[in-house]
């Protein structure tokens, strides 16, 4: 499959145009939040001046409204393979998963125990564990192996056990890009009839995802990590969508999926996502949009790969340098977090921010149960660089040259 043009893929996006009296920053913080694509912006800013309204009236306006989120569920359903009625809206996966961990009470006793990873975004790890201790169920972990970066899966069968009724796993960590074993882990989980939540915030940046072949119950992710506006996403099997009880106004629909949406929706949001949604589309080809999404998502891959593969040879070969990634042969993301020797995380990105336009993260990105078991926190946590695919060759060739500058300049020895 031949790969997109990245000059013609960039000029989508209105952050890296160039004008007289502004240069565009180097975004190298896609695992925090993608640019917007002009499509994703397009539908905002259509929506927005077309007339807005709230759903339910006679008027057109207010159809149009409503029709808009039907076409945000039918669109999201072609990109993550599921039913438009299994997809919800909110605020952010964050709260979203909260809700729903409300909603998953009424399936736990003080008998039961919960599973959930070193490796995740606390995200996906805190409300099933405030859910936990609400119920007074034991909470179980999947450990990290801290010299490959990926989670422990040979004692799986001891930490999920009878009594796990629910695990949290993250399909990849937003911190090394490990794509975890998720699959082995389901097959473990349905093996007991326990529920499984899934996090693909930072996945579906990346890889082309497939809700019904996985196979779990739950997954959640975020638009703003794909190039469209802040808004979360879950998709929840009708199966367990019909019986989950949530949290809502008496008034408000008992159908799914319009029950967990509580209140009025980010309406120009959901316009934007579609937008998002297009601009994936647009990139790949075949017969539905299912298939171009996917087409889409495998170029994308494609082009980050190519990207990834520099990166990372030349990562692994400078001195003074620590890079937290999983060896060769385990599927990961293009993201990548290291520290340097002797010197703090924010003075590596202030460096790069000041001298070079780059926009480059530090931190425990919320992994921080991670950083701790690997004892990053005395150093502000890693530097993290991640690639989406407006990044290009040349931006990856200039970081190559501004790190080795600053190793230069700012580590003896």
């Amino acid at each position: 499959m031949s790969h997109f043009s990245v000059e013609q893929l960039r000029a989508q996006f209105p952050a890296l145009n160039e004008t007289a009296d502004k240069k565009p920053f180097i975004f190298f913080d896609g695992p925090g939040g993608t640019q917007m694509a002009q499509q994703a912006l397009e539908g905002m800013t259509a929506y927005i001046t077309g007339g807005m309204a709230n759903l339910h009236g006679a008027f057109p306006t207010s159809v149009e409204t409503d029709n808009l989120l039907l076409e945000g569920r039918k669109a999201v359903a072609d990109l993550l393979h599921c039913a438009p009625e299994e997809v919800a809206f909110g605020q952010n996966m964050t709260s979203l998963a909260f809700s729903i961990a409300r909603g998953l009470g009424a399936f736990l006793t003080s008998e039961d125990e919960v599973v959930v990873t070193e490796l995740d975004h606390r995200a996906n790890v805190d409300p099933w564990v405030t859910l936990a201790k609400d119920k007074n169920s034991r909470v179980k972990f999947i450990e990290v192996n801290p010299e490959t970066y990926t989670l422990n899966l040979e004692n799986l069968e001891e930490i999920i056990t009878d009594k796990t009724k629910l695990v949290a796993v993250g399909m990849s960590s937003n911190v090394t890009g490990t794509v975890s074993d998720i699959e082995r882990i389901i097959a473990r989980a349905k093996e007991v009839n326990a529920l499984v939540v899934v996090d693909a915030v930072h996945a579906v940046p990346h890889l082309s995802i497939d809700f019904q072949t996985i196979g779990c119950d739950v997954l959640l992710c975020s638009a703003y990590k794909f190039f469209g506006p802040h808004i979360g996403i879950a998709v929840i099997a009708a199966s367990l969508f019909e019986k989950l009880a949530v949290y809502k106004l008496a008034p408000a629909p008992q159908q799914i999926p319009d029950k967990l949406e509580t209140g009025t929706q980010n309406h120009e949001a959901i316009a934007g996502l579609i937008g998002a949604i297009n601009f994936i589309e647009n990139l790949g080809q075949g017969a539905t949009r299912r298939e171009r999404l996917q087409s889409g998502m495998q170029r994308i891959e494609a082009h980050e790969q190519e990207l990834t593969n520099r990166l990372e040879n030349f990562l692994t070969q400078l001195p003074h340098i620590k890079l937290y990634r999983a060896p060769q042969g385990f599927h990961k993301t293009p993201t990548f977090a290291f520290t340097v020797n002797g010197v703090k995380a924010r003075e590596v990105t202030g460096w790069f921010a000041e001298r070079y336009r780059m926009c480059i993260a530090d931190g425990h990105f919320y992994a921080s149960t991670l950083a701790e078991k690997l004892g990053v926190n005395p150093m502000g946590g890693w530097v993290r660089i991640g690639l989406a695919p407006y990044n290009t060759m040349q931006e990856v060739q200039l970081f190559e040259q501004g790190l080795r500058e600053f190793l230069e300049q700012r580590v003896k020895g």
